[in-house]
């Protein structure tokens, strides 16, 4: 148990360290091969802030525990709304400017409410997972598409101005981005197997384990990206991060996971989860694009989404937690 426990530490210390130069390397590499600013944030920093649920997913999966996968899927997403933006927008409010961010947010609920529908017999199957994979591939032409003819948009000059703020030569770009992988990948395994390890110790499900402790660690990226972003009014590059990681998570997570060994679901996942996912989505949009010309997460909003990730944490004690 001890050894377990020790293991989810260093690995989710390690987890953050190594995705933080993973998203460093890769977008390095590609503004060195000139991918335009807003593509290579939507893309390659949505691709690697979620890296470490995917390799999570992927590897939790390969172990025979793909409850672990959707729990992590589910609970960052979960995570990334209450908590992120919950703790970045109480710091300092969240101004959203970006056109392309008001458009990404009916696209996410979309993709919500589409997960529930492969949700309702209680199993991803591999065909279901096939088909988010599909979307999420689609999702990524969409993004290039609109990264590509949105150059002046506001989150277009704020990526432009965090990639010239961090300057890396080809090589050691290359070079942090391998690094990166191979840590990720290293203490990803760790993590899962001091998790499921836990959750055999302590008598409860996967499914939890996923929703909180590795939900949570696979979060911190986002938040201290947020946060960062943040400090220096970089607001939409914050909730764009989050939005990004967001439909990763729901598609490309899942999917894979799903496709590597079929996910059957405790009925719960969609009467507690999925349910709590939606409405904080819901709430992210009322917020977000809630004028005219532009919306904002005041400390009033933070404070909401910080209460109610409390609150489902509670429920998720009294429901899950602990099997009877």
């Amino acid at each position: 148990m001890v050894l377990s426990i020790v293991a989810v530490i260093i690995g989710l210390a390690v987890l953050v360290w190594s995705a933080d130069k993973f998203v460093e390397g890769a977008a390095a590499v590609a503004r060195h091969l000139g991918m335009a600013p807003l593509v290579i944030g939507m893309v390659i920093i949505g691709f690697g802030t979620s890296a470490p649920e995917m390799v999570v997913s992927a590897l939790a999966s390969l172990e025979g525990n793909p409850a672990l996968a959707l729990g992590n899927a589910y609970g960052s997403n979960i995570t990334n709304i209450a908590l992120v933006l919950g703790i970045t927008a109480v710091l300092a409010p969240i101004a959203v400017k970006s056109v392309v961010i008001r458009r990404e947010m009916p696209v996410l609920i979309g993709i919500t409410l589409l997960s529930a529908i492969f949700l309702l017999d209680y199993q991803i199957t591999r065909f279901e997972a096939g088909l988010l994979l599909l979307v999420f591939f689609a999702y990524m032409g969409w993004s290039v598409w609109i990264g590509s003819k949105n150059s002046d948009d506001a989150l277009a000059a704020e990526y432009t101005q965090e990639l010239d703020s961090h300057p890396i030569s080809m090589k050691p770009a290359v070079i942090w981005l391998i690094v990166g992988l191979l840590l990720l990948i290293i203490s990803s395994r760790a993590l899962v197997w001091g998790a499921i390890n836990i959750a055999t110790a302590l008598g409860v499900s996967d499914l939890v384990i996923g929703l909180t402790v590795v939900a949570i660690g696979t979060s911190l990226p986002e938040l201290a990206s947020a946060i960062a972003a943040t400090r220096k009014n970089e607001h939409d590059l914050a909730l764009g991060n989050v939005i990004g990681s967001n439909m990763f998570n729901t598609l490309a997570v899942v999917g894979i996971a799903g496709a590597i060994k079929p996910i059957s679901l405790e009925p719960l996942v969609l009467s507690r989860d999925w349910i709590t996912m939606a409405i904080l989505t819901l709430l992210l949009m009322a917020f977000g694009i809630r004028k005219a010309r532009q919306g904002r997460i005041n400390r009033v909003h933070g404070a909401i989404f910080i209460i109610l990730y409390i609150a489902y944490t509670l429920y998720l004690l009294k429901t899950g937690f602990i099997n009877p």
